[in-house]
C-alpha cells in the first residue's frame, strides 16, 4: 500500500506541475497499471529490469507527456505500434477514454500481458492485438504512436500507409536525433511524401530522468 501511495503522490505532483489534468480515478488506475506492469515484468521482459527511476515516472508519466503536444479527441483512432508492455498506449487510453486505441506487437507473450492488464484495469477503449504492423490491412488511424527504439525512417516506413490525411506519427525517442530526422525526411519519397515535416519537442526539463529525451512528431 505504501508503494502505491508514494506512486500516486508522485504522479499527482508531476501531472499538476505540467498542467496535465487527470481525474482521481484515472490517476489511481495509472498507479494500478504500474503495479501490474511491474508484476508482469517479473515473468516476461516488458521493460528494463535495471531501472534508475520508478516505473510510474520513467514509463507511465513519460507516456503521458505526449498529451502536452497532442490532445486525443473523442472518436480519434490511435495505433500504438510495437506496444511492448502497453506503452504508451495503455496510459494514454486511461487518460483519454473517448479515444480508441489499438495496441499491436509481434511478440505474442507481450500482447498476452497487455490483454490481461487491459481486462483487469477495466479499460474499454483499448484492444491489444498480436500482429505485425505490416499485416494490418484496410484500416487507417488519426494518430500512430511508438516508443520503439527503431530509427524514425523505419517507423515512418511502417506507419505512412496507416495514417489518415492530416494525421501524424508521434514517437518517444532519445539521444541526438539530427541524422535520424534527416534520414527520415530524405526517404519520404519512398513513403508517399511522409513525413512532410518533423517537429522535435525536448522533454529533458520535465524530470532529471528524461535526459536527452524528446517527443518527435512526424506530420503529413
Amino acid at each position: 500500500m505504501e508503494y502505491q501511495n508514494n506512486d500516486l503522490s508522485a504522479l499527482k505532483e508531476l501531472c499538476a506541475a505540467h498542467s496535465l489534468e487527470l481525474e482521481p480515478v484515472m490517476l489511481e488506475r495509472l498507479v494500478r497499471y504500474g503495479r501490474l506492469l511491474d508484476e508482469w515484468n517479473r515473468k516476461i521482459n516488458l521493460i528494463s529490469r535495471k531501472e534508475d527511476a520508478p516505473v510510474i515516472i520513467k514509463h507511465i508519466f513519460h507516456s503521458l507527456l505526449i498529451a502536452l503536444y497532442h490532445k486525443f479527441e473523442e472518436g480519434e483512432k490511435v495505433l500504438d505500434l510495437g506496444t511492448g508492455g502497453g506503452l504508451p498506449g495503455i496510459p494514454l487510453a486511461i487518460a483519454f477514454p473517448k479515444a480508441q486505441f489499438l495496441l499491436v506487437d509481434a511478440t505474442g507473450k507481450k500482447i498476452t500481458a497487455c490483454q490481461a492488464m487491459i481486462k483487469e484495469l477495466g479499460i474499454t477503449n483499448a484492444i491489444a492485438m498480436h500482429t505485425r504492423v505490416e499485416e494490418l490491412k484496410g484500416v487507417v488511424f488519426d494518430t500512430v504512436l511508438s516508443r520503439q527504439v527503431a530509427p524514425l525512417e523505419q517507423l515512418c516506413g511502417y506507419a505512412f500507409r496507416l495514417i489518415k490525411p492530416k494525421g501524424s506519427l508521434i514517437c518517444l525517442k532519445g539521444g541526438n536525433l539530427e541524422k535520424e530526422v534527416a534520414a527520415a525526411v530524405e526517404s519520404k519519397g519512398e513513403h508517399d511524401n511522409f513525413p512532410a515535416r518533423v517537429e522535435l519537442h525536448p522533454i529533458s526539463g520535465m524530470s532529471s530522468f528524461f535526459s536527452e529525451k524528446q517527443i518527435v512528431i512526424a506530420c503529413r
